[in-house]
């Protein structure tokens, strides 16, 4: 039997990107197509729909709680996928994250976006930089090293839940990582292409969101090194 991989994609006014992200997706070998509508105001709920996904709503808005969401609509899977839905990423790569795990090498992986230079050129300097010392501190207190904080990642159902997920805002994908690190996951790293996202980034393409983004991260990984 062809293993259960199910695919979250958080989304916020993304009706211009997301039938490209659901077009690109290998549907063949995927068992559900989750978009979480963040709050839009645009289309993004509709042409989810259109292009074959299934949609859930989040109306308080935070990137944490979509993907909290979008969990609770998971239909028993083996393998859940996060990716966003402003085609930044290559869906169609998803083959490279589940590979490790079908062949059980690992639970947990992580698409790095530094591993290619072309792939950390596409991201703004403040990503870069931002992730640069979330790493860094990753690796000086919890002993993992990682390269990204990459959102386009895949990890097994039962260790998903056995982490035990709480962020709801910005901080969601380092708790993963760290919890991954302090739960003992098989972690793996592959190169992952990147691209400049359709649209204006809700973080990164702000002061504001940057500043919380980044003081949400730093204040992450400092809780979980005290608790």
């Amino acid at each position: 039997m062809s293993p259960k991989i199910s695919v979250i994609i958080p989304a916020y006014n993304e009706e211009k990107s997301l039938p490209l992200v659901l077009n690109d997706l290998p549907k063949d070998q995927l068992h559900q197509i989750i978009v979480v509508d963040n709050r839009s105001t645009d289309r993004t709920a509709e042409v989810a729909r259109k292009n074959g996904a299934t949609v859930v709503h989040e109306r308080r808005r935070g990137y944490g709680r979509a993907c909290l969401t979008g969990m609770a609509a998971l239909d028993a899977p083996d393998i859940v996928v996060f990716l966003d839905g402003d085609y930044s990423d290559y869906p169609e790569e998803i083959s490279l994250l589940v590979e490790p795990i079908l062949k059980g090498e690992a639970d947990f992986v992580v698409g790095s976006r530094m591993l290619l230079a072309e792939s950390r050129q596409a991201l703004l300097p403040q990503a870069r930089y931002g992730n640069q010392l979330a790493v860094f501190l990753i690796r000086l207190f919890f002993g993992h090293r990682f390269t990204d904080l990459g959102p386009f990642r895949a990890i097994r159902s039962e260790s998903l839940q056995a982490i035990g997920m709480h962020d709801q805002d910005f901080g969601w994908t380092v708790e993963m990582q760290i919890k991954a690190v302090q739960n003992g996951l098989r972690i793996r790293e592959v190169p992952v292409r990147y691209r400049v996202r359709i649209g204006v980034s809700k973080i990164t393409g702000t002061l504001s969101g940057t500043l919380k983004a980044g003081t949400k991260i730093i204040y992450t990984i400092f809780k979980y090194l005290i608790t």
